[in-house]
């Protein structure tokens, strides 16, 4: 199989990337195997930061990476918290620690209106002048308790747009199906399909 790095180190991105791209011969490796460190992500929108993300991940690896950046962004914030959604409350929070700051933010608002986005980067080199890029979003509104227990991130405060549950509570076949991530890496799929990467892999 064709050996990428993910320029991550959550567990929940990782899983997600592996059971889309497995089936197409590509094992995703977490960045924390090969010891590299977080990169600051100093970028003001998605795109710059998995450009980053996926150049640190390359150079040090010396393999191909892929990077997502994404986020939560929310309408009567002023899509707060965008690119800050992973360290929303803090650089030492956690995810819970994140959509209850957010829960607390949106108080008794009703208009809640919100989406997820996502930007994937494929890189082949960290000097990859031509690297992949593909976004995709998920519509939907934030819930005023949390709820379920699957998924990561804010997952058990978001409800996609026609589910009357939060995406904590869709199992990962239906997440994948539905996601902002999960519709990104379709893309990505046929992307690199596009590339002959794929078929590199096939012919090696």
């Amino acid at each position: 199989m064709k050996q990428v790095v993910l320029a991550s180190g959550n567990k929940g991105k990782l899983a997600e990337f592996d059971e889309m791209l497995s089936r197409h011969g590509i094992q995703i490796l977490a960045q924390s195997q090969f010891s590299v460190p977080e990169v600051a992500e100093t970028g003001t929108t998605f795109v710059e930061n998995a450009i980053i993300k996926a150049r640190h991940a390359a150079e040090i690896t010396g393999m191909a990476a892929i990077a997502d950046d994404s986020g939560l962004e929310v309408d009567c914030l002023q899509g707060a918290p965008g690119i800050y959604s992973a360290r929303y409350a803090g650089d030492d929070a956690d995810e819970r620690d994140n959509y209850l700051k957010l829960l607390s933010a949106l108080g008794d608002e009703s208009r809640r209106s919100a989406r997820f986005q996502c930007v994937l980067v494929y890189m082949r080199h960290a000097k990859d002048p031509t690297p992949i890029i593909c976004q995709a979003s998920w519509e939907g509104q934030i819930s005023h308790t949390p709820m379920g227990e699957q998924g990561h991130g804010y997952d058990p405060v978001f409800i996609p747009l026609g589910q009357d549950c939060t995406a904590a509570q869709l199992s990962s076949e239906q997440k994948n199906a539905a996601s902002h991530r999960g519709k990104a890496l379709a893309l990505l799929v046929e992307a690199m399909k596009s590339r002959g990467i794929f078929a590199e892999e096939s012919q090696s």
